[in-house]
């Protein structure tokens, strides 16, 4: 990006090349569509299946190795809405671990997932913050053009139309945006999540440690974006709440431990936290 502060004078200056220059090799820039594909996926629920569910009042609650929020069921969804604040993250306590925070699409019982989200992820003891998009069972594939750090707020939504599903996802803080599109195979539209995860390596495989990420926040009662963490499908529009009994939490956990535990639904049915326990 050229300084505000260069003129056109400097502009002329840097069209002029040397043959010299022109012999230096230069890097691949990143633009919005270059596809970086992450060597971590976002697979969909994985129920424990170690305690039965539970209904508490009109939500039914599960446990999962690698989500943890909620989720709605229905039939024909065609759009999901959310909005949260980007947790940082403790990587003297958790090195070398990872986190996810996304909304979707499919997945809580189905085999595809239509989502676009952020992680705060520890590398050695270096956080790691970035936005990704993820037509699973493809790739996860980095936004370069969105750039996330600690306290930024949120927004994303998963739409379907006609033949294919469009992401998109927006930094609030900066105003930093990106769309994408796919057909998906084999997509059922069953189901949409706002979800914190633990995600896996390449190929499905064995899911990865969680990030030490505090509390996330999800929703327009935290992050002030209006009409998020909401759905629509075939028989309802609205906020999370509005689905009545097909509301679903998820709590991660492994065998007998929590690892990430979603609060209750705020009272206007919109907003929710999910708190770390443990790796």
């Amino acid at each position: 990006m050229l300084s505000k502060g260069l003129g056109i004078s400097g502009i002329s200056l840097m069209l002029v090349v040397s043959p010299a220059l022109a012999q230096i090799a230069v890097g691949p820039v990143a633009t919005p569509d270059t596809a970086i594909v992450s060597p971590r996926q976002h697979a969909p629920r994985r129920v424990l299946g170690v305690h039965p569910d539970q209904v508490i009042g009109n939500v039914t609650v599960s446990e999962s190795t690698n989500w943890s929020g909620y989720a709605v069921t229905g039939t024909a969804f065609t759009n999901a809405k959310a909005s949260w604040t980007v947790p940082k993250v403790n990587c003297t306590k958790t090195p070398n671990t990872y986190s996810s925070f996304w909304v979707g699409l499919d997945g809580w019982t189905s085999t595809t997932v239509e989502q676009t989200g952020t992680d705060s992820d520890c590398d050695g003891k270096t956080p790691s913050y970035y936005s990704w998009y993820e037509f699973y069972p493809k790739g996860s594939v980095l936004i370069s053009s969105v750039a996330v750090s600690p306290g930024n707020h949120m927004s994303a939504e998963v739409v379907y139309s006609g033949s294919e599903f469009t992401i998109t996802i927006t930094n609030e803080t900066t105003g930093k945006s990106y769309s994408k599109s796919s057909k998906v195979s084999g997509a059922k539209r069953s189901s949409a999540e706002w979800i914190a995860e633990a995600p896996c390596c390449t190929n499905a495989g064995g899911i990865l440690p969680l990030t030490d990420f505090g509390t996330v926040d999800f929703g327009d009662d935290y992050t002030d974006v209006t009409a998020t963490n909401e759905a629509t499908d075939s028989s309802v529009s609205g906020a999370i709440s509005a689905f009545g009994t097909a509301v679903n939490e998820s709590i991660m956990a492994n065998g007998s431990a929590k690892e990430a535990v979603p609060s209750a639904l705020s009272a206007d049915g919109t907003s929710f936290t999910v708190k770390w326990d443990s790796e």
